[in-house]
């Protein structure tokens, strides 16, 4: 069994996705090379060698495959997403839709999903990690996103709604993040429930720091743009808090365009980021409580920890 060190692993990983954009058939190359110079900080796909790590440290090879299949999921949804929000700049660069145009940025993202399957296949210990179904979390994030879609605008959308989309869209990589590192690992099953409920709730604690940023924090350093979600028709939770205590707001919403300036007053006049961050602290308080049951040295709960630190923008 080969075995890597958390160091080593992860550098594969950004390796062995590298490869696969850069080394891609000719015709697809160029976009996909794009692709490869606005790759992020790849949490979901540390989140599956952190969880892959043995009492020593270690990962078995495989974790570095399960975080390629991870990684190139994520960046298809961030292809398609992009097509989907009209989206220009993507981590400080131009969005692939942007600089090529929509058709070929989908079919590109279509063929970023193919590859991931692809990697899915190529395991080494076939007995190891078969647990992960990543056809459905593929299919899971795609319903969410289309759920997120039939709901653009609507001013209804209650917070179960709400919840119940991101955690589809965004809060299934990362169960599937954390449960396809401990399926290598090859954990008990109700040491394989922990990973994977510690993953929806940092997914979701992730979405929900996300729409914090929105209104929150600047374009600069957000690396994308912000105060942009309703004007997608993208709904989310501290407008939706808005919505459901301003019945005048909501009411005029509903007649007319309603501004920016306006979006802001009404989700500061009823706490809208509180009320979200409130629930970020609830899923946060969830995920330690689930990390804290998990029979692992001090070194693998920091970096748990940190991942989790990361999703709620804790520095």
């Amino acid at each position: 069994m080969e075995t890597l060190n958390y160091d080593e692993a992860v550098k594969l990983v950004k390796a062995e996705v590298e490869r696969a954009l850069v080394k891609s058939p000719f015709i697809i190359r160029e976009y996909l090379s794009h692709l490869a110079l606005t790759q992020g900080k790849y949490i979901r796909a540390t989140s599956v060698i952190v969880a892959a790590q043995d009492g020593n440290g270690y990962v078995h090879s495989d974790a570095v495959k399960a975080a390629g299949v991870i990684e190139l999921i994520h960046l298809a949804s961030l292809v398609h997403d992009d097509i989907i929000d009209n989206a220009d700049i993507r981590r400080g660069k131009p969005t692939l839709q942007n600089k090529y145009g929509k058709r070929t940025a989908v079919i590109c993202g279509d063929y970023l999903l193919s590859l991931a399957l692809k990697m899915a296949s190529e395991a080494n210990d076939k007995n190891r990690g078969t647990e992960i179904d990543f056809p459905d979390y593929i299919s899971r994030i795609c319903l969410g996103e289309l759920e997120q879609h039939i709901n653009n605008l609507n001013l209804n959308l209650s917070i179960f709604q709400y919840l119940k989309i991101i955690s589809g869209k965004t809060a299934a990589l990362f169960e599937a993040s954390f449960f396809a590192g401990a399926a290598v690992l090859k954990v008990s099953d109700e040491e394989l429930r922990n990973y994977k409920q510690i993953g929806y709730y940092i997914g979701m604690i992730f979405q929900l720091s996300d729409d914090c940023i929105d209104f929150d924090t600047s374009a600069d350093i957000a690396n994308k743009p912000v105060q942009s979600d309703y004007e997608q028709g993208v709904i989310t939770l501290p407008l939706i808090h808005a919505f459901q205590n301003l019945e005048e707001f909501k009411q005029k919403a509903e007649k007319a365009k309603i501004t920016r300036e306006e979006i802001n007053q009404a989700i500061m006049k009823t706490g809208g980021l509180a009320f979200t961050k409130g629930l970020i602290k609830r899923y946060y308080d969830k995920a330690m409580h689930r990390i804290n049951e998990l029979e692992i040295n001090e070194e693998k709960k920091t970096k748990i920890i940190f991942i989790l630190n990361k999703a709620a923008r804790i520095q």
